[in-house]
């Protein structure tokens, strides 16, 4: 990755790119549908990714008012709930919680501590604030803040939810890099003159042959060696 040095702050999404957010789900969904084969698992993760995307979307379109992701977890549920036909309350409050049980991939936790020992490291996430501590705390990663899109009432990309990490990182733009799995989000990034680095990720949104990105990697590992070894 070229001209590092300048790099002050790193800034790093969550989910998809330090988390694996379908296996975490496929755990939460296998636990309260335990007669599910393989094939209804992924159709219900399916309509669990697809329904909240979409709320998203409409919540950034300006199509729905905010509301968290808590909230729209909580529908989600209730979504599969409907579908599989189980109206068990607990059941439904524990798999509205599935997306705060999230594995990490294998290098985030390892990734995270290294990052940290050279700058400051902050994780900006669309996740709600509750969901997010909880969601760290189980994953084991390690900030030096932790930052939600529930701050400014938005979603990425949104920019007002870069300008939250510009505003906490408190140096130019340039200075800041923004690493994700997702190309969408590195764009929204980009737009807010933020510095870029996409790692791949099995579930993430690969850039195309048009995104102009100061780094890509294969993983986390690979980002941190470039940045340390300088």
């Amino acid at each position: 990755m070229a001209a590092t040095r300048d790099i002050e702050v790193v800034v790093l999404d969550v989910l998809g790119t330090l988390v694996d957010e379908p296996s975490g789900l496929r755990a939460g969904i296998r636990e309260a549908v335990p007669a599910a084969d393989e094939a209804q698992v992924d159709e219900l993760i399916a309509l669990w990714q697809q329904y909240g995307e979409r709320q998203q979307q409409r919540i950034v379109q300006g199509n729905r008012a905010y509301a968290n992701t808590s909230v729209i977890d909580e529908e989600a549920a209730q979504l599969v709930a409907a579908r599989v036909g189980f109206t068990d309350p607990p059941t439904v409050a524990r798999l509205a919680t599935a997306g705060q049980r999230l594995p990490p991939w294998g290098d985030s936790p390892a990734g995270l501590e290294q990052l940290s020992r050279r700058f400051p490291v902050i994780g900006l996430s669309n996740a709600a604030h509750t969901a997010l501590l909880r969601l760290n705390a189980h994953a084991g990663l390690r900030w030096h803040q932790a930052l939600s899109a529930e701050t400014v009432q938005a979603y990425k990309p949104a920019p007002e939810v870069y300008q939250l990490a510009l505003d906490t990182a408190g140096c130019a733009p340039n200075r800041v890099l923004m690493v994700a799995a997702h190309a969408w989000d590195l764009r929204g990034a980009q737009a807010q003159g933020m510095r870029t680095a996409y790692v791949h990720r099995p579930v993430g949104d690969p850039p195309t042959g048009s995104d102009d990105f100061d780094g890509r990697f294969d993983g986390l590992d690979q980002l941190v060696g470039a940045l340390t070894d300088r």
